[in-house]
């Protein structure tokens, strides 16, 4: 097969799967994690609480579970979910028994957030699903190499850094004579943009998958909701 034609092939058989993968993450995806957990917890209350949590009652969750006592406003702030939402949220989750409210003597409008003990597994399990998954994880790429693993970070580091809307690729010739496609040079990001991109990218490079989740629920309700 002419090296031209298979490059081509590769590359339209690497763009379906990024769309597989996406739709697997996005939907199949928490439908699998919903499942490992429903089938590692042993109490009914906790059971029926996954059945219904959306990624944010375990967000909210979380949270709780890391700061209690804690009260709605902290909640809003490290999440960046707006406080009408998480009023609801706290109110679901008092009824579904897995978190329970109290007020202040001092200050009755000030609710505090305390886990149950069913909302104490259900913490907990949703830790231990990010832990299975990260050593999955791992162990899924330990089977490559030193190299190919460089090269597959260098991969993600510049698929991040590049917009596939906003700039136009043009086909330059390579140094191994073959062609290479590349930013046209009056799209490329600014200095300063690459900078910043890198200590972004430099800081999400230590967090586990399950601050990661977080992350990625905060950039979308900052940033993609209307």
């Amino acid at each position: 097969m002419n090296d031209n034609v298979e490059q081509t092939l590769l590359i339209t058989d690497i763009i379906g799967h990024i769309a597989a993968v996406q739709k697997r993450f996005q939907s199949e995806g928490e439908d699998e994690e919903r499942r490992w957990m429903i089938k590692n917890a042993t109490e009914s209350v906790v059971i029926e609480f996954l059945k219904e949590a959306s990624v944010q009652m375990l967000h909210v969750l979380d949270a709780i579970g890391e700061l209690e006592p804690v009260n709605g406003i902290t909640i809003s702030r490290y999440f960046g979910i707006p406080r009408g939402s998480v009023s609801k949220i706290t109110q679901r989750l008092v009824k579904l028994g897995v978190i329970h409210a109290e007020s202040l003597s001092s200050n009755k409008k000030e609710v505090l957030f305390r886990l149950t003990p069913s909302g104490e597994q259900a913490f907990k399990l949703h830790q231990q699903l990010h832990e299975h998954m990260d050593d999955n994880f791992r162990i899924f790429l330990s089977r490559y190499n030193l190299d190919q693993i460089r090269f597959l970070s260098e991969l993600m580091r510049e698929v991040l850094e590049t917009s596939w809307v906003g700039s136009e690729m043009v086909p330059v010739e390579a140094e191994d004579e073959h062609e290479d496609y590349k930013l046209s040079t009056n799209k490329i990001s600014s200095p300063i943009d690459l900078q910043q991109k890198n200590e972004i990218l430099s800081m999400l490079q230590n967090f586990d998958s399950k601050k990661l989740s977080r992350v990625k629920e905060l950039i979308r309700i900052a940033f993609l909701e209307d």
